[in-house]
């Protein structure tokens, strides 16, 4: 558990937990804490038994807002895209008058990436705080669904280059990423709007506008992931598409070779038969000139469907 002092975007190290119960005399205290420490954090700030269950929960919680006496329970999801995967991490978050606690079960970046903004920025109030954590974790989406669109686009060349079999599994694997992000998007988006709207005490009047900012982006990125589920559709009839063109150029090659092949056939039956007299079957050369003929004929069908362009 880390306990910060931050005023203007200043941070200053805090030792003792019990400094932070004591509203201070400027700025507010940040509590970065992890799972265990919700037992030492509880009674002291006095966090509601419900919260601290969600937090505790190994199941996956929807994006929430939670008022309680003096403070507010927030659940947000942090999310990462490995190219293969995309995870979601819960971030809880308890929004009080002179502090804010931040809950995490793994790490997340974006607690790391808010330091220098709350510099910049000369935040100096735990909602202000908050308002700027959400922003980046909003715009995080961003980045992501970026690097899901470039991912898209180079499937869809891998597929129009060369098509296998690995293109439908990873087809499957990215549309049901997509449809499991988008619905907890929807969540998400209406506690942002919750931000914007509802009356909340601990937060103040002007800033709760911006909020509407971060919700026009929640907004965005639930339609550029709806984007994303049809052109997964299209990719799908892509693939599917491109595997019956590549089963029809097989099928016509197999079709030249077997026409190419059908008078070479015809002729060896006929000089197999058991007939006692077949033209040139007793010349010396017969044989010989039996193969040149064959030869020049497969040859001389081989160029003209290639002419044709059938092979």
């Amino acid at each position: 558990m880390k306990i910060r002092l931050v005023h203007n975007g200043v941070f200053t190290p805090v030792e003792e937990i019990n400094e932070a119960v004591t509203p201070p005399s400027e700025g507010f205290y940040w509590i970065d804490a992890d799972l265990d420490d919700l037992a030492v954090l509880q009674p002291l700030f006095g966090l509601h038994d419900l919260a601290v269950e969600d937090c505790l929960t190994e199941e996956e919680q929807r994006p929430k807002l939670e008022i309680y006496e003096g403070q507010y329970f927030l659940v947000i999801n942090s999310i990462r895209f490995d190219d293969e995967e995309i995870f979601l991490r819960a971030l809880n978050i308890f929004l009080g008058r002179h502090y804010l606690i931040t809950v995490t079960r793994q790490r997340i970046n974006e607690l790391r990436s808010i330091k220098p903004v709350l510099l910049e920025q000369e935040v100096g109030s735990a909602d202000r705080f908050l308002y700027h954590l959400v922003d980046t974790v909003v715009d995080n989406y961003f980045i992501v669904g970026d690097r899901i669109e470039a991912r898209i686009e180079g499937l869809e060349e891998d597929i129009l280059m060369h098509t296998n079999k690995t293109h439908l599994t990873q087809i499957i694997g990215l549309r049901s990423e997509i449809l499991w992000l988008k619905k907890v998007l929807g969540p998400q988006r209406d506690v942002i709007a919750t931000l914007n709207k509802k009356d909340l005490r601990l937060i103040d009047d002007q800033l709760q506008k911006y909020f509407g900012d971060i919700h026009e982006n929640a907004v965005k990125i639930f339609e550029t992931f709806e984007t994303y589920r049809d052109l997964m559709g299209n990719l799908r009839e892509a693939y599917q598409s491109s595997v019956a063109n590549r089963a029809n150029e097989i099928m016509r090659v197999f079709t030249a070779l077997t026409t190419i092949f059908m008078p070479l056939t015809f002729i060896t039956g006929v000089y197999g038969m058991n007939f006692p007299y077949i033209p040139g079957m007793h010349h010396h050369y017969g044989a010989v000139v039996l193969m040149i003929i064959m030869v020049l004929l497969g040859f001389g069908m081989f160029y003209f469907f290639r002419r044709k362009d059938w092979l």
